[in-house]
């Protein structure tokens, strides 16, 4: 039988041993974070392994919250973890943001080695899965070397085929490994691991990340100093920057942000009533700036779209708004005048399904030159600045479907029209058109579970690289 560490009464940090059942937590992000030392944690998933209770382990670090906030695949995988272990500086910083405190950093490239050793004096066994060719035979190497007497019971890398898979999980089940460690980084160790959970012999599964690099010496570790400062990922940013650049210099501020939002109450009448009543200030401040800067560009788009083809500058359509009441929303017109005639002979070609809810063509025919070009730009869009500024819409919020999609909505997915739609979303800044619209139906309820001020702030920001790149525009 499986449990978690929310199941029963914890006990404080202070006074925890091994002897209580399970280690006390803190909840960070909706998460039961394990809050214990490395002596603490070890002795406790010892004695599950030698208990035989199948346990997976997940770490978590900024990096982790970042990922699991935008796929609600991951977030299972963490929910339905046996343990989850703080990992760096950021878990630590959203901890004091809440008034308390880790115990200890219990990340895996310390945690493993000293759970080996202790896997060598009980005489379990431990299987290295992941990491490119050699290096799982490297990693291993070096445990053994750390950890004498500890049995690698077999090494495979981390690239296989769905085809594979079978075959994969057969051979480690022969070695009867009771420990696999999985480095296949975040979020594909995780969401594989709970996905193949019940197909494994081994009881205890660990998701390591990046560990076998480390292991095998294929990067080095920063020094001391920087680790102790709770400054290891500068050392990385510098090993790796065109790699590294995105996880630490947007997701350092990105998580600092979801912290925040942890922190506050979230089902505080006054706080939301204030919050949503700046929203609406910044709403009012943000388009009608907009608008004033942006007229010369409207006043030149607007001619470029009659030069080029008949029919007007501007585009009115009816749009589903906050609880399902309609609105006008205006447009640059980037169609033919007779698009919608031609629609119901493209309706095969739509990218999301001929049934799909929403209709998107990568190469639709029924846009003009100039069109294609305000699409990408998503300068088509900018007329919204006038919704946005009569209420009928806001800087941020899910985009506003037709009719014609809202009929066909589930129950569930009429969580969208909840809150007043926005000129961007999360899923804009997400992919935009290239996610499926299951995938925009959960950025949308995501959004509006954790919506706050500044987490408008946060898309805000993140639009304009999205704009720039112009990924999933057409």
């Amino acid at each position: 039988m499986q449990f978690r560490p929310n199941d029963i009464p914890r006990p404080s940090p202070l006074n925890w041993s091994p002897a209580y059942d399970p280690p006390p937590t803190v909840r960070l992000f909706g998460l039961p974070i394990i809050n214990t030392s490395t002596d603490g944690a070890l002795t406790w998933l010892c004695a599950r392994l030698d208990a035989g209770e199948r346990t997976r382990v997940a770490f978590v670090n900024a990096h982790c919250v970042n990922q699991a906030a935008r796929d609600a695949t991951y977030r299972a995988a963490l929910e339905d973890a046996d343990v989850l272990l703080p990992d760096g500086s950021g878990l630590a910083l959203a901890a004091r943001m809440r008034g308390t405190h880790i115990v200890e950093n219990l990340n895996g490239t310390d945690l493993i080695p000293a759970l080996g050793r202790r896997l060598a004096a009980s005489g379990h066994s431990v299987y290295l899965l992941g990491g490119t060719e050699g290096v799982a035979e490297a990693a291993a190497a070096s445990l053994e070397a750390r950890c004498p007497g500890l049995q690698v019971v077999g090494t495979r890398n981390g690239f296989f085929t769905p085809e594979e898979e079978d075959g994969v999980i057969a051979d480690i089940n022969a070695t009867r490994a009771d420990v696999v460690l999985v480095a296949m980084g975040v979020p594909r160790q995780d969401v594989w691991l709970r996905r193949v959970a019940d197909r494994l012999g081994a009881a205890l599964t660990v998701g390591v990340g990046g560990l076998f690099d480390f292991l095998s010496g294929r990067i080095p570790r920063a020094p001391m100093l920087l680790r102790r400062t709770g400054l290891e990922w500068t050392y990385r940013l510098y090993q790796e920057p065109r790699r590294m650049w995105r996880r630490y210099i947007a997701g350092n501020p990105e998580f600092v942000v979801r912290a925040a939002l942890d922190v506050l109450p979230p089902k505080q009448q006054a706080l939301r009533q204030a919050d949503l009543t700046m929203k609406r200030v910044i709403d009012i401040i943000g388009a009608g700036c907009g608008l004033i800067l942006a007229a010369p560009l409207f006043c030149m788009v607007a001619l470029a779209i009659r030069l080029t083809s008949s029919g007007p500058a501007f585009l009115r359509q009816t749009r589903v708004g906050q609880d399902g009441q309609t609105f006008s929303l205006f447009k640059f017109r980037s169609m033919y005048r007779d698009a919608e005639a031609r629609r119901a002979a493209l309706v095969v070609q739509n990218q999301h399904g001929a049934d799909g809810v929403t209709f998107k063509l990568r190469r639709d025919p029924r846009i003009t030159p100039i069109g294609r070009i305000l699409r990408r730009s998503s300068i088509d869009e900018l007329p919204q600045l006038w919704n946005v500024l009569i209420g009928d819409m806001s800087l941020v919020g899910p985009r506003p479907p037709l009719p014609s999609e809202v009929a066909r909505y589930t129950p569930a997915q009429m969580r969208r029209l909840e809150a007043r739609p926005g000129l961007t979303c999360l899923w804009q800044v997400s992919g935009r058109a290239d996610l499926p619209f299951e995938r925009q139906v959960e950025l949308d309820i995501e959004y509006l579970r954790n919506r706050s001020v500044l987490m408008d702030l946060l898309i805000l920001v993140r639009t304009v690289p999205a704009v720039l790149l112009a990924r999933g525009a057409y």
